[in-house]
């Protein structure tokens, strides 16, 4: 299971303040807003989430070492889990021009609300239970998607990644190396259920059977 380096240099490309994220708002309520995944989450204010996620083209370096890591060309199938409004589908299309993609989210906002040229590709479904047979997919991909669940669920939803694809995997989720990391992942998380370093996480893929890559995001 290979280590990737998809998504860190846009991860620490943005400045947090950590500190604040906790003192300026009431926490707990901010993140009972944003577990519902709806407007407030996605569009709303940056207490709740993203504070306005609209398109502007920062996927598109993922989405072109994604399409070089795993060799892809056009026919082969790929799939989003968590793909919330599905950017980073949308670039893969333009890395790979005539590469079939899918992509599901529980979010019914983040669907309606997804890149318009890939919408009709999406549905609204759970990562524990994705809507596709054995070995669909040429490459599964889920970015800050199951550090969301609960372990009972977690489980699940990796077997199911493992399950639908038939060649290549890749699972990043934000995860932390030491004692200030972990700190500054609290503050700064809202959905988070999952909180696990990485050598946890390895072993959890393990005992999954999951046999992807995988990257971790660190709030340094």
């Amino acid at each position: 299971m290979p280590l990737q380096n998809f998504v860190t240099p846009l991860h620490t490309s943005t400045k947090r303040d950590y500190v604040a994220r906790v003192v300026e708002h009431d926490k707990a309520e901010c993140a009972t807003v944003a577990k519902q995944f709806g407007m407030d989450y996605w569009d709303g204010e940056r207490q709740y989430g993203f504070g306005g996620y609209k398109y502007d083209g920062r996927w598109r370096p993922v989405a072109k070492a994604m399409a070089e890591a795993y060799n892809l060309k056009a026919g082969d199938k790929v799939l989003d889990v968590g793909c919330g409004k599905a950017f980073l589908i949308y670039e893969l299309t333009q890395e790979v021009p005539g590469l079939e993609v899918a992509g599901i989210d529980i979010s019914e906002y983040g669907i309606e609300n997804a890149k318009e040229e890939v919408r009709p590709f999406l549905k609204v479904a759970n990562a524990t239970d994705l809507p596709f047979e054995d070995d669909t997919f040429d490459l599964v991909i889920s970015l800050g998607t199951l550090h969301n669940l609960y372990i009972y669920d977690l489980r699940k939803a990796v077997k199911e990644v493992q399950r639908v694809g038939k060649k290549d995997r890749y699972i990043a989720v934000e995860s932390y190396r030491n004692e200030s990391e972990k700190a500054n992942l609290l503050y700064w998380q809202l959905t988070c259920e999952s909180f696990y370093t990485p050598t946890e996480w390895e072993w959890f893929y393990d005992d999954c059977g999951y046999k992807g890559d995988f990257e971790y995001i660190y709030f340094e």
